[in-house]
């Protein structure tokens, strides 16, 4: 009767949560992998969080690089209509060095772009604008690598100096990223000697000593450009307003390289969370497999035991021995 009664309340507990496991001991395997599946769960939930972060920076690098593609192809436009006597008058020229002007602010504006507090193009630097007034760059090479998945990472930014200019390691952004580079690193040594109280040391060139040797592939900046052909539109030098046009389909072409590698990043992070969806449907399958309740089986097997309950009931009824109260009756 006991145990008619214990399986009957377990019964009942499984019939109320809709759950045949409600403590470890109704199978010990069975949450083992429950517990199992909910981890899994949690670091997927986890990854996807990271991989839609790193798609929306992309996607608002995408949205930038779209527009500098436009100030180029714009700044193009100007340089064809105004590198022949035939199409070009001072007047025009001065007309259009005007929005060549606004052409350079608004591809600093782009340059300076940024979502939430992190600056779009300055690497791991985001203390300051990484492009100032002038055009010159004060970001860094940092390409930000975030995990989408277990032991996989995808860099969710692109520095600026690959982006201004068409061989970056021969631009002057490079020198200046690498010279910034070698002032820390002996400002840091300094302050470890202080700290240390040694005499400081000769810092080794760490910094330069790494650098590649420049091949013989010319770099096309964007900001000196756009300058190069305002200066030629004010001077009235036709010659060095021809010269830009091929610069800017140099500029062109690159933006539109950059573009597709990230258009491939941002198709690499929608197939993984289009995974990590399957992968939590399969999980909330297996997990409703070995945890939820067959309610057809339960109330069949209350059922049973209700009557076993109630025949134990009877029976134990007949082994009581009549009292005084069964007499007064």
């Amino acid at each position: 009767m006991t145990r008619s009664r214990s399986r009957l309340e377990d019964l009942q507990l499984q019939n109320s949560t809709l759950k045949k496991l409600n403590k470890p001991s109704d199978d010990p395997v069975g949450s083992a992998k429950i517990l199992e599946v909910r981890t899994d769960k949690v670091n997927n939930d986890q990854f996807q969080s990271n991989a839609k972060i790193a798609q929306a920076f992309l996607e608002n690098t995408d949205a930038a690089l779209e527009d500098l593609s436009d100030v180029v192809m714009r700044a193009k436009e100007i340089a064809i209509g105004q590198s022949s006597a035939a199409s070009s008058t001072p007047e025009s020229r001065l007309g259009v060095s005007e929005e060549v002007s606004q052409l350079f602010q608004r591809a600093i504006g782009t340059a300076n772009r940024r979502i939430g507090d992190r600056y779009l193009f300055g690497g791991f630097k985001n203390d300051a604008h990484p492009v100032d007034s002038d055009g010159n760059y004060h970001g860094d090479k940092g390409e930000m690598m975030i995990e989408i998945g277990r032991e996989v990472y995808i860099g969710m930014n692109v520095p600026g100096h690959q982006v201004f200019n068409t061989s970056p390691e021969n631009s002057a952004d490079h020198e200046a990223i690498e010279t910034r580079s070698l002032e820390e690193q002996k400002l840091q040594q300094q302050k470890e000697d202080i700290k240390e109280q040694k005499k400081p040391e000769p810092v080794r060139r760490l910094a330069t000593e790494g650098m590649e040797e420049k091949s013989g592939t010319p770099n096309v900046n964007l900001f000196e450009e756009l300058k190069a052909l305002r200066i030629g539109l004010l001077t009235g030098d036709q010659s060095a307003i021809r010269g830009t046009l091929e610069r800017f389909d140099d500029l062109l072409g690159k933006v539109v390289s950059t573009r597709a590698k990230i258009g491939s990043r941002i198709q690499g992070i929608q197939g993984n969370i289009n995974t990590m969806e399957r992968h939590n449907v399969s999980n909330a399958q297996l997990s409703s497999s070995i945890e939820d309740a067959d309610m057809t089986q339960i109330v069949s097997d209350m059922a049973k035991e209700e009557t076993v309950f109630k025949s134990s009931l009877a029976s134990s009824k007949h082994l009581i021995q009549p009292t005084l109260l069964d007499f007064l009756r």
